[in-house]
């Protein structure tokens, strides 16, 4: 039996699901690979997304050869096996390189040249941005998109359709099941479908849970989606109620959520809603997103509680959010002032503080500018106190 994710793998742009920030009829991805003048590319986004299939089809588009790859168990002889090969070629090869944030040093020293002399159109593709994997010469010379997980609405849509092609039949909770189980993973609702049909005439939810007893990603209904379960935790958690913020981490595990997105919005709730009011905090979530990437569900809710918890009950401020925020507004709305020419590189007259004591008086910026005003709760008051004795020492300029 056809594979059904093989089977009705999108062929061309337009049958593309979803992606349409980046594909249509006015979007910059699809204005550079109808012109041909696509440069080398990187894409992220979730697994099922279509990103290899967005590869396969600009290669179509293109009319070029394709050469599908793996940075794990990529080898550099076969690298330039394939650029030999096309040397003296009219028509250069589409090289699609998946999982690209694990490609090494020396491979991405070997790519650059050909990067360059465009013996190649390189097309990467991962899971997690590979912006900080590459090196910088890699991404001078390429751009990156983000695709998005495709919506349930779309998926709702597309199993309706693959439904139709192959006749199967399925109970209205089981494609509901099929969609917001897959957690916008294309790939794995038909693969799903597929299995399920294998098994019974009529898709029942009852046969979908045995397969696939938990969701994969989104752990959501369409009436209360991942969103907005998260939503619901990081609020709680900033309204200081430990219960009601370990009930919605409760849903978001039985749901499917990953750990690992679980944890990385906790960590920006550490340092948002926290800050210095309780440092320590950001510590403990940078341990846990650590953690939870090395052991995984179900070890992982343990962990996760516990964050839940001390984050719950550690005391509040948002001060350095809105520092920065505040700091990021001013520089667009023109506050670009130039560094004053004692704390250059190299300056002569500049005053070491280590020499004076620890401090001493001496202008930073060439125009007084003010974005933080400590809220002194928590250690943030600690903080305030030292700061406050380090600028009252009697050195002066």
């Amino acid at each position: 039996m056809v594979n059904f994710a093989l089977k009705y793998r999108p062929k061309t742009l337009d049958e593309i699901i979803g992606q349409r920030h980046i594909l249509g009829a006015n979007a910059v991805l699809q204005k550079l690979i109808e012109t041909e003048k696509l440069s080398h590319t990187f894409f992220s986004g979730p697994p099922g997304c279509g990103k290899t299939t967005l590869a396969r089809v600009i290669a179509s588009q293109l009319q070029r050869p394709f050469y599908e790859m793996n940075a794990t168990s990529l080898k550099v002889e076969d690298l330039r096996k394939i650029f030999k090969e096309y040397n003296n070629a009219l028509q250069k090869p589409l090289i699609f390189i998946d999982e690209v944030h694990r490609l090494s040093k020396n491979q991405q020293e070997v790519l650059l040249p050909f990067m360059e002399n465009n013996a190649a159109l390189i097309i990467g593709a991962s899971t997690e941005n590979p912006y900080y994997s590459l090196t910088a010469a890699m991404r001078s010379r390429s751009h990156l998109y983000e695709l998005e997980a495709i919506s349930q609405e779309e998926m709702s849509a597309y199993l309706t359709h693959i439904m139709t092609l192959e006749n199967i039949i399925a109970e209205e909770d089981a494609q509901a099941y099929l969609v917001f189980s897959s957690g916008g993973d294309v790939r794995a609702m038909l693969n799903l479908l597929e299995s399920a049909h294998a098994i019974e005439e009529t898709i029942t939810l009852k046969t979908l849970k045995q397969i696939r007893p938990h969701a994969m990603q989104a752990g959501s209904s369409d009436s209360e989606s991942h969103y907005e379960l998260t939503s619901a935790m990081i609020k709680s958690i900033r309204g200081s109620d430990i219960d009601a913020s370990v009930y919605y981490l409760a849903r978001l595990i039985e749901g499917g959520e990953p750990a690992e997105f679980i944890a990385r919005r906790l960590a920006i709730l550490a340092s948002e809603d926290i800050g210095n009011a309780n440092p320590p905090a950001l510590n403990l979530a940078s341990s846990t997103l650590n953690i939870v990437k090395h052991i995984g569900y179900p070890e992982a809710r343990i962990s996760l509680s516990q964050l839940v918890v001390y984050l719950a009950s550690s005391p509040k401020s948002n001060a350095a959010y809105k520092a920065i925020n505040a700091a990021q507004k001013a520089i667009q709305e023109g506050e670009i002032h130039p560094i004053p020419s004692h704390i250059k590189t190299h300056a002569k007259d500049y005053l070491y503080p280590h020499d004076f004591g620890g401090w001493v008086k001496q202008s930073y910026l060439s125009k007084p500018l003010h974005f933080y005003a400590t809220q002194q709760i928590g250690f943030e008051k600690t903080l305030y106190t030292w700061h406050e004795k380090i600028i009252s020492s009697d050195s002066l300029l």
